[in-house]
């Protein structure tokens, strides 16, 4: 038997797996009589319209299955280890990492540091390039593999080993050179932090990586979070007011130079930086198609345009009920969020005399008042600050503050748990302007 083999999870109905009667249980040996190292491995191998499979069945008989098929059709397979491989640790100690900020007693997998680029293609994990071997980088450029996201966070090469606590740190930016070269499409991003990569630092690092454009289709500038755990690190102070000021003029004199340039506005403060400095956010064609959302760059925008493309669009179609109010709707939500969220209530509030919202933002003292986003609100936090305000018929909260497709908070409070404790039913809103407006005016229907 070869070494590494992969256990069939899941055979998909009606699949080519299922005439070939793969089951759960399954092993899959090789494609091609070569090993599989990884999912990009046996994506890559299975593309062909013919393919050799050996498969090991539970009691041990291996099976050799000859597909003939259409090009790049699945075979239906799904595996337990979704990345068929050990996933990769990060072999940093960044000075900003999250992670070493975390209270103690979480779950283990809170606690895991990831710099796996293979992620960064499965999932748009962000990668330090520290941990990518050669072989990792001939894979990519071999197997055509874009985007991948890069944390940059310097272009000086002794400060990025400095930041990253790894005398490696600098040299990996070779790397960029190489898939630069392979024509692989890139992202970027830069954790900003005060008095070590911001000033001049950041406005070399963005005049160098503007030499990666146009396979580097976008960096994102975002404020390192700092929690209330952060003893015994490196000392990182918030960002102020006039800080945030001087970041967002230094990236807006880039963002007119590229576009002038290029054609793309490329560099992008997250919204952080706005609402700190307390500016209005960039109009929607600045922000390029919104490649770096998960950053939190133009979320805040978005999430407004399309709120107000919707109001538009119920006035059109079928107008808003101008029922009396059955009772009054409560919205939880981050700091960071709350003062667009309260307009958006104020307005939907003055178009439809049916709706009677209130919107509760929520302080964070889990992790420390510095962090305001709606992702990393606790449910011990909802508790302790919802239990004794009036919460109406309904709580809405967004759907990023529970684990993805869970109904887990990050301390491991379930949704249910909390329903049951505050005595009000508990509905979740995606993360848009659309489902904002539908969300509360099923809730008002009800």
């Amino acid at each position: 038997m070869r070494e590494k083999t992969h256990i069939v999870k899941r055979v998909l109905p009606g699949s080519i797996a299922e005439e070939l009667e793969i089951e759960a249980g399954d092993r899959l040996v090789s494609i091609d009589d070569a090993e599989i190292e990884d999912i990009f491995d046996y994506q890559f191998m299975i593309q062909d319209t013919y393919v050799e499979l050996v498969l090991e069945k539970p009691d041990g008989e291996q099976w050799l299955l000859e597909v003939e098929k259409d090009y790049d059709e699945d075979l239906g397979l799904e595996f337990e280890n979704g990345l068929m491989d050990e996933y990769r640790r990060c072999r940093n100690k960044c000075v900003f990492c999250f992670i070493d900020q975390m209270p103690p007693g979480m779950r283990d997998t809170l606690y895991f540091k990831d710099d796996d680029s293979r992620l960064s293609f499965l999932q748009g994990n962000y990668v330090t390039l520290t941990n990518m071997s050669e072989h990792d980088v001939d894979r990519i450029c071999r197997y055509r593999l874009s985007p991948i996201n890069i944390s940059f966070h310097a272009m000086n090469p002794e400060l990025r080993c400095k930041m990253l606590n790894n005398r490696f740190a600098g040299e990996a930016l070779k790397k960029v050179d190489r898939l630069m070269e392979a024509d692989i499409h890139m992202n970027g991003q830069i954790v900003l932090c005060k008095g070590l990569n911001d000033g001049k630092e950041l406005e070399y690092s963005i005049t160098r990586l503007m030499e990666y454009i146009p396979n580097l289709e976008s960096v994102s500038v975002v404020p390192v979070g700092l929690t209330k755990y952060r003893e015994g690190l490196y000392p990182l102070e918030p960002f102020g007011k006039e800080e945030a000021e001087a970041v967002i003029d230094l990236i807006e004199g880039f963002q007119r130079e590229c576009y002038g340039k290029y054609g793309t506005h490329f560099v992008h403060a997250s919204d952080e930086w706005y609402i700190l400095a307390e500016r209005e956010l960039p109009e929607a064609e600045r922000y390029d198609g919104y490649l770096q959302l998960e950053n939190g760059v133009g979320m805040l925008r978005l999430l407004t345009d399309e709120f107000e493309e919707k109001m538009e669009e119920q006035v059109k179609k079928d107008g808003f009920p101008n029922t009396a109010p059955k009772g009054e709707i409560v919205m939880a939500t981050g700091k960071l969020a709350y003062p667009y969220i309260q307009r958006m209530a104020e307005r939907l509030m003055e178009a439809c005399p049916g709706v009677k919202l209130m919107v509760y933002p929520i302080t964070n003292f889990f992790f420390g008042e510095m962090i305001t986003v709606s992702g990393l609100i606790t449910g011990q936090d909802l508790l302790a600050q919802l239990q004794d305000k009036p919460l109406g018929r309904c709580l809405l909260l967004p759907e990023n503050i529970l684990r993805s497709g869970e109904d887990v908070f990050l301390d491991d409070y379930r949704l249910p748990e909390l329903e049951k404790a505050l005595q009000v039913p508990i509905n979740i809103v995606k993360s848009s302007g659309n489902d904002f407006v539908d969300s509360v005016l099923a809730a008002v229907s009800r």
